[in-house]
C-alpha cells in the first residue's frame, strides 16, 4: 500500500513567556490504511484521531515542544498506545507544559522513523527552539517543518529559546539542501515549496 499524507486542523491557545494567543495548528498523518505516524499533537486527541481513522499508530512525533504542538500528547500516546519523540534539547520547553512527566523518546538527527510505505528522516533544524526538528519523506517528495519555515519564511525567533540566526543557517543548510521542489508542509497556514522559499529568502 502507497503512503500517503492526511491533514487537519485545529484550533487553541499557545503561551509562552507570560503572554498566550489564539492558533491554529496543522496536524499531519503520514502512512497507509493500515498503520501511520503522527506529527505534533495540538489542542484536542479526537480531531487527532479523526484523521488517524482507525489505523495503528506507530509513533507520535513532536517537531518541537511549544504547548500548542504538544498540548495533547500524553493522553494521545495513551489513547494510541503510540510512543512519543521528541529531541532532547527540548526538554526546557517540554517540562513547563507536562511537568512531572518523562521525556518522550529521545529523536537524533538523521534517524529514520518508517510511516506505513514511508520513511520519514529526522532532520535537526535548531532556531525557532533548541530542540526543533524537520521531517523530509523523499518517496512523497516532502518535509514537514513544524514551526522552522513557513509559507513566507523563518518561524518566529521573538521568545524565550529562539535565535534567529540559528534558524536562518538551519534553514539555509538543512532545508534547501533538499530537492526544489519537495512541498513543505508547514504547523501553521499553508502548504509551500523549497524553491518558492529560497527564491524569497
Amino acid at each position: 500500500m502507497a503512503a500517503r499524507v492526511d491533514h487537519a486542523v485545529t484550533s487553541g491557545t499557545f503561551s509562552l513567556d507570560g503572554e498566550t494567543f489564539d492558533v491554529d495548528n496543522n496536524v499531519w498523518v503520514v502512512g497507509d490504511d493500515a498503520e501511520c505516524v503522527v506529527i505534533d499533537a495540538p489542542h484536542s486527541v479526537d480531531a487527532i484521531l479523526e484523521v488517524v481513522a482507525g489505523r495503528k499508530v506507530t509513533a507520535i512525533v513532536l517537531t518541537h515542544a511549544h504547548d500548542d504542538h504538544v498540548r495533547v500528547a500524553p493522553e494521545l500516546a495513551e489513547r494510541t498506545g503510540a510512543p512519543l519523540m521528541l529531541h532532547p534539547a527540548e526538554e526546557v520547553l517540554w517540562k513547563p507544559t507536562h511537568p512531572g512527566l518523562p521525556m518522550p523518546a529521545a529523536l537524533s538527527d538523521g534517524q529514520e522513523i518508517p510511516a506505513g510505505g514511508a520513511t520519514l528522516t529526522v532532520l535537526h533544524t535548531p532556531g525557532h527552539s533548541p530542540g526543533a526538528i524537520c521531517l523530509y519523506a523523499a518517496e512523497l517528495g516532502a518535509v514537514f517543518t513544524g514551526d522552522t519555515l513557513f509559507q513566507g519564511g523563518p518561524g518566529a525567533t521573538g521568545r524565550s529559546y529562539s535565535d534567529r540566526p540559528t534558524i536562518e543557517k538551519s534553514i539555509r543548510e538543512r532545508l534547501f539542501a533538499l530537492p526544489p521542489t519537495t512541498v513543505v508542509h508547514t504547523g501553521h497556514g499553508s502548504d509551500t515549496t523549497l524553491e518558492a522559499e529560497a527564491e524569497a529568502f
